[in-house]
């Protein structure tokens, strides 16, 4: 594709971004779709959010996803926001029409879909649910969706899990406890183990949230991290013999919804799959 004036720009914010495999999938999306349209990341620091926003509008950036530590705080910054953002408290994904800067949040139906795709029953089901930020509570609104039977939420800070667990219980009436990070190896059983944190993640691949006896308890993981392909966390369930899935199918769900906001049209999966797991498998 040949960059010219009529390029349209559209990147991702957070820190780090140097593990994103997100301009692999939004530009071949584009190339498969013979789109005028480049995406890239912006490595911005926290102090830096605002400026970054405004920038967003100065240069007329089309559209940004948001990842890692933006979600929460980039809100305040934007002049629209979608009701189930606002709910969620979190946006992942924002499009500039004419300089207005509109947020959405694509996790949700990012992870529902992750979680069909790999034929995982939800339904009556016990989740625990590692974290306590905003991909975390996108995880709990669609595991109550899903009608997940009870969540227990699991954060370093124990107060931010308490928060998340009682804005949980209020808006979708199911049980939803707390507790600190260390006390979910005192848990008997465990459904579902989803891991929403950045630990583990690129560069701290030999990092975990839970050792292997936590992960022992587990009859299914799943770790929200993608890169790298299997985490620390997915070699424990990998070596005792447990169902698990990494982050790339939820990756790539939500990432289609972020190309249908900004496009008005979804990119092929498939496609887009194929292409990313030879990636991996080369070492991308």
């Amino acid at each position: 594709m040949e960059i010219n004036s009529n390029t349209k720009l559209y990147g991702l914010i957070g820190h780090p971004v140097e593990h994103s495999l997100s301009p692999l999938i939004h530009n071949y999306a584009f190339k498969s779709l013979n789109l005028n349209c480049v995406y890239t990341v912006f490595d911005v620091l926290p102090e830096k959010l605002e400026d970054a926003v405004n920038g967003v509008k100065s240069l007329g950036i089309k559209g940004v996803n948001v990842t890692v530590p933006h979600k929460e705080k980039i809100i305040k910054y934007l002049d629209v926001v979608s009701e189930e953002a606002l709910k969620i408290g979190a946006v992942n994904t924002v499009v500039n029409e004419e300089g207005i800067l509109k947020g959405y949040n694509t996790d949700v139906y990012g992870f529902i879909d992750s979680l069909t795709e790999v034929g995982k029953k939800i339904e009556g089901r016990k989740a625990v649910v590692l974290g306590a930020g905003g991909a975390s509570k996108a995880v709990c609104v669609a595991l109550a969706l899903k009608g997940i039977d009870s969540i227990i939420i699991a954060n370093r800070s124990v107060e931010r899990a308490k928060d998340l667990s009682e804005y949980i219980k209020k808006e979708f009436k199911i049980q939803c406890d707390y507790c600190s990070i260390n006390e979910v190896k005192e848990l008997p059983e465990i459904d579902i183990l989803v891991n929403t944190t950045s630990v583990g993640m690129y560069p701290n691949t030999e990092d975990s949230p839970a050792d292997e006896k936590v992960v022992l308890k587990a009859k299914f993981v799943y770790d929200l991290i993608y890169n790298p392909f299997e985490t620390a966390l997915l070699k424990h369930a990998k070596k005792n013999g447990i169902k698990y899935s990494n982050g790339l199918s939820m990756l790539v769900n939500q990432a289609n919804y972020s190309f249908k906001l900004w496009t008005g049209g979804f990119f092929d999966k498939n496609l887009v799959y194929r292409y990313l797991k030879e990636g991996i498998t080369h070492n991308l």
